[in-house]
This record gives structure tokens, C-alpha cells and sequence, in this order.
């Protein structure tokens, strides 16, 4: 499956959350986006999230952008 996902970069606390009126993950990370470490980080909620492994969880689109496209294989 395909999931839109919007990242926040150097928040409080990790976290993800469901925006329904949007129809988009929201995924805070504290890492900051320097060398793909953040899309590391969101890679790793999102499989904790979804109970999957990481590497069952691509990022498809967006590498330096704020809302990207992952897929999670189920």
C-alpha cells in the first residue's frame, strides 16, 4: 500500500498520526534532515507503526521534500 506522509524534522518527540481531513500520515521525528538521516528515522516509525520490518518500507517519492510517498509491503 501507498501512503502520503508528511515529515516534521527536529520535533519534541517521535510520533506518528493520522490527519483524516487531509488524508496524510504525519510522522515528527527528532532527527534532522541532514544527509537522509530523518528519512532513516521515518522509515523506522512508520515500520513500528504498521508492524512491519524496515525493510518492507520504501520511500517512492519526495527524498528533500516535507510530504513524500512511501510503500509499505504487507
Amino acid at each position: 500500500m501507498k501512503v502520503q506522509v508528511k515529515v516534521k524534522t527536529g520535533a519534541r518527540q517521535d510520533c506518528v498520526s493520522f490527519d483524516e481531513e487531509k488524508n496524510l500520515y504525519i510522522v515528527s521525528t527528532k532527527i534532522p534532515p541532514i544527509e537522509g538521516r530523518a528519512n532513516e528515522a521515518v522509515i523506522k516509525l512508520l515500520a513500528g507503526y504498521f508492524k512491519v520490518p524496515k525493510s518492507e518500507v520504501t520511500l517512492k517519492t519526495g527524498q528533500k521534500s516535507k510530504i513524500k510517498v512511501f510503500e509499505i509491503d504487507d
